[in-house]
């Protein structure tokens, strides 16, 4: 059955961007999607222009400006198209896409991070890219790319760089203490060896030695970052056979163990949750950073060739990581399907994607661009990034491909800040799965159809 979006929007919790767990007939209107994604062929072959496009971006940064100014002068004026960008920041762009939609008012162009593609496209928010993709035009992409601009067997978005996650650390503060140094995820500390690391480098004088940026608060980092610690141990956020339940995965003695493991190193003051910005790292008072890709500019200025890149620990089941970073994906309501696609193939084209992607410290998106930078090979100061991506999804691990995601990553951060707040570790893991659980069953398991 189709509904409107409006009526769907009413019912949707605006941040989750997932319909409310909440009882009445409301929330049992809002339960199906507002429409089935139109397959196949938005494209066809011609702009009408001059059309003026609208896109929402999480950045005004250089690289994004750039882009849509090349485009503009560019292919744009050859084929009167004029891209206009709006920068809404990393998480305003939720609340304006979920009230752009209730008005019927989307923008052409929608830059997202990875994991809500699958909610937008449940939603009907965004359209699936179909015959606007030349053949052979994915082959240079990275697999993990085209993994995640996907939904119910439909590309929906591409992106111009992935991330890497891993841990900064000090070469110099490891050696002081004879830790050893490792170069691939195989051969990740175990949570065991990074403990006693950890309470040698806080011996050695290192007053909290772990940053993990907790400041960033709630919302994408934690499940993006930390996720990694209960899939590490063998659980997960999310049974991922059919994305009903996480019971059993989230709450299981693996998951437990490993996040009881990680509670007391917020107990013994091991990790710096009190830090405001990035400067313990840099300065000196943290010796290890657990972040993703965008601190590299910054950390390789300040520290140099002091500054070496090791695994995510291996609490027992192999050293994780997270994957998957902002995308661009066409609107249900885009004014010309032709025009749309004319931007994003031209914000994946090797120029833009190494623009975009050095501005972001992340990994493009573009094996061609990959091979040119030789941070990213062998001995390269980034190349562990390369070879988690290689071996996704079984070290880089994708976000949950669920319009689920919303529930989950609400449930797991509020998990982890009552965990790192002492917060008995079974239940609280318990309660999360209540939360996503109940969340699924509200939507009627989020059918796809």
């Amino acid at each position: 059955m189709n509904r409107s979006r409006k009526q769907v929007i009413a019912g949707l919790a605006v941040i989750a961007l997932v319909a409310g767990a909440c009882g009445g007939s409301d929330d049992d209107e809002a339960a199906e999607p507002a429409a089935e994604p139109a397959a196949g062929a938005p494209c066809d072959g011609a702009i009408d222009g001059p059309v003026t496009l609208q896109l929402t971006s999480h950045s005004s940064g250089d690289a994004y400006t750039g882009a849509v100014s090349s485009f503009n002068e560019g292919p744009g004026a050859e084929l009167g198209v004029t891209v206009e960008l709006i920068d809404l920041g990393e998480t305003g762009y939720e609340d304006f896409i979920v009230g752009a939609a209730a008005a019927n008012d989307l923008p052409d162009i929608i830059d997202m991070d990875g994991p809500f593609l699958y909610n937008f496209a449940w939603n009907g928010f965004v359209q699936p890219l179909g015959n606007c993709v030349p053949d052979g035009y994915l082959d240079d992409f990275l697999p993990s790319i085209v993994s995640q601009g996907t939904y119910n067997n439909e590309l929906y978005s591409l992106g111009s760089f992935d991330s890497g996650m891993g841990i900064w650390a000090k070469r110099s503060a490891l050696e002081s203490v004879g830790a050893r140094i490792p170069e691939t995820s195989d051969d990740a500390w175990t949570a065991a060896e990074l403990d006693t690391i950890l309470r040698d480098l806080e011996a050695s004088g290192v007053t909290e030695p772990l940053d993990i940026k907790w400041w960033y608060g709630a919302g994408e980092w934690r499940p993006y970052g930390f996720a990694t610690i209960v899939q590490s141990a063998g659980g997960d956020i999310i049974d991922r056979t059919d994305f009903q339940s996480a019971d059993g995965v989230l709450n299981g003695p693996e998951a437990v163990g490993a996040m009881t493991q990680f509670q007391s190193w917020a107990a013994d003051g091991l990790i710096d949750l009190s830090a405001v910005d990035d400067s313990n790292f840099i300065e000196g008072d943290a010796a290890l950073s657990w972040v993703g890709h965008w601190m590299y500019g910054a950390y390789s200025e300040a520290l140099g060739d002091d500054l070496v890149l090791v695994p995510l620990p291996d609490f027992g089941a192999g050293s994780k990581a997270g994957m998957g970073s902002w995308n661009w994906a066409m609107s249900s309501d885009a004014v010309d399907p032709d025009a749309v696609w004319a931007f994003i193939e031209h914000v994946t084209q090797p120029k833009q994607v190494e623009a975009i992607a050095a501005a972001e410290g992340a990994v493009p998106a573009l094996q061609s661009v990959l091979d040119a930078d030789p941070s990213f090979a062998p001995g390269g100061l980034r190349h562990l990034y390369v070879l988690n991506l290689q071996s996704a999804p079984d070290i880089a691990v994708p976000r949950p491909a669920t319009p689920a995601y919303g529930a989950i990553r609400d449930a797991f951060s509020t998990a982890l800040a009552d965990i790192v707040s002492g917060a008995d570790v079974q239940s609280t893991l318990d309660d999360a799965v209540d939360a996503i659980d109940s969340d699924i069953e509200a939507n009627e398991g989020y059918p796809a159809g």
